[in-house]
């Protein structure tokens, strides 16, 4: 019994070129470049505009990473071509993030200000001052990084202040019942 996702082929849009040599894939793309090493007993080939991917037997450890190979290698390959980005928003009275050099500065209520320096190969925007948009080629750095930011103030129940993610729903709570 094969991987149902694994079995699906990857198609490879126009203007991304793909490279298979043994166990290392790598795709090039007008946004970047990304490369990933085959996980063992899984093999690859490009047929076509389409990448195949097979597994050498049926045994589970094998089974188990046929999927896995094939979704980061269709990740890589929608991340050269079109990208990625998560959209952040900030919630609260005198909350909001400044632009400073390639990173941001976050005003979060706290004493202090909080500057986030973006990793290689992700770039942080922002679009007003409750806005930021966090976009790369690299589909689980994007998300590690929209995480790290959402964690400086993540949002609270009360009144919903912090910084969430767009189209994030809090759950509110109704704080204490008065008299």
């Amino acid at each position: 019994m094969a991987s149902h996702i694994g079995k699906l082929p990857i198609a490879i849009p126009a203007g991304v070129e793909v490279k298979i040599d043994g166990q290392n894939f790598e795709a090039k793309g007008a946004k970047g470049t990304d490369s990933y090493v085959l996980p063992e007993g899984i093999t690859a080939a490009v047929e076509g505009n389409e990448i195949i991917v097979t597994p050498a037997d049926d045994l589970r450890p094998t089974r188990a990473k046929h999927g896995l190979a094939r979704s980061i290698m269709a990740g890589m390959v929608k991340g050269v071509h079109d990208g990625y980005s998560k959209t952040l928003e900030i919630v609260g009275t005198g909350y909001r993030a400044v632009a400073k050099g390639k990173g941001i500065e976050f005003f979060l209520g706290y004493s202090h200000t909080i500057t986030v320096n973006p990793p290689e190969g992700i770039t942080l925007k922002v679009t007003d001052a409750t806005h930021v948009v966090v976009e790369g080629t690299d589909k689980q750095m994007v998300g590690q990084v929209a995480a790290n930011i959402r964690k400086l103030r993540a949002p609270e129940p009360y009144k919903g202040k912090g910084i969430k993610y767009a189209g994030e729903h809090i759950l509110r709570k109704a704080g204490k019942a008065g008299k």
